[in-house]
């Protein structure tokens, strides 16, 4: 063990901590190693098709970790943002804070791979779980053990994303008191959950209100570094609603705590991730990370256990709902 490389070491460490605690804390129904007898193979397949979906389009792994955060804030994970809509019903994927959402065809590839080796087991709500994992780790961030066991919905709503996904132009205060307490999770869970903003990219239709108009003064936010705004606006002219701004410049395809910094520096493109200066302990959070050398360790630990801790919100298990057999429609 004494030649092992630092990151596979802390990994090692991490998964043993994890395996620990979730012990203690997996919902009923859920567990490390769900598909050990069902479908043996079920993690080694996503892993090798997100190996060589990951090396051949970097960019999908932001928005395939946003995926899983999307689903499991409305009404849990539950695989319903995979859902098609229907006639006269129109499914999460059509609400505003989805339309940007990438990778729909990722997970579908996953899901055959599975459905070839394994009939019938493995679900969508799973399979984003795994996802969202391996993107994270195949981007050089840690790697944790995935409670497994989750079952599909059956419900897709359109208003229920609208209603439940924290808006980027709200401040962390109200993002967390409206959001994240009333699912079980607290201001580290966000601060912490936010710093996967390090990876992929936004629409300026996202944050164009700090450049342009903000609380209706029609002049950027005053907490942006007046540096960063001009570049900004060289970027995302008005109204613009296609052009993509990297999150975390310069290494948005890596995970790491860069983000933090950002952050630090008044250069975040989201209220929410801006007024995390605001809270005493979030700030004293993004600051520890957004130092020098940074504290990665730290911030891939406390990543990890948050995930989990999100992807254990409302799960369905047992009988509950159903293993779908395409992700985008109900059996």
């Amino acid at each position: 063990m004494h030649n092992m490389p630092y990151r596979l070491l802390f990994g090692f460490v991490l998964s043993l901590v994890l395996q620990f605690s979730l012990v203690l804390s997996n919902p009923p129904g859920l567990n490390i190693g769900f598909y050990q007898y069902t479908c043996p193979n079920a993690e080694v397949i996503v892993r090798d098709e997100m190996t060589k979906i990951i090396s051949r389009v970097p960019s999908l792994a932001g928005p395939l970790l946003r995926m899983h955060f999307h689903d499991c804030f409305v009404n849990g994970c539950d695989g319903s943002i995979l859902l098609d809509s229907t006639p006269g019903s129109p499914s999460e994927k059509e609400s505003i804070p989805n339309l940007s959402l990438r990778g729909f065809g990722t997970i579908d590839r996953v899901k055959a791979k599975l459905e070839q080796a394994c009939p019938g087991v493995v679900s969508c709500a799973d399979i984003l779980a795994l996802v969202a994992r391996d993107v994270v780790f195949l981007t050089k961030g840690p790697h944790w053990d995935v409670p497994t066991g989750r079952r599909d919905g059956t419900r897709s709503v359109k208003d229920d994303a609208l209603n439940n996904l924290p808006p980027p132009f709200f401040d962390a205060t109200r993002n967390l008191n409206q959001f994240f307490i009333p699912k079980g999770l607290d201001a580290k869970d966000q601060v912490v959950l936010l710093g996967g903003h390090t990876l992929g990219t936004s629409h300026c239709s996202s944050f164009a209100s700090r450049l342009y108009n903000f609380s209706g003064t029609m002049m950027p936010d005053p907490t942006l570094d007046k540096y960063y705004v001009p570049r900004l606006k060289s970027k995302c002219q008005p109204g613009d609603k296609t052009t993509l701004v990297e999150m975390d410049p310069g290494s948005f395809r890596t995970f790491d705590t860069s983000y933090y910094r950002h952050i630090a520096r008044g250069r975040a493109l989201f209220t929410s991730d801006e007024t995390l200066m605001l809270d005493p302990f979030t700030r004293d959070y993004v600051l520890r990370q957004a130092g020098i050398a940074g504290y990665p360790a730290e911030f891939f630990a406390d990543f990890a256990a948050s995930m989990v801790k999100m992807g254990n919100m409302q799960v369905l298990t047992g009988a509950q709902g159903e293993i779908r057999k395409h992700c985008a429609f109900v059996n």
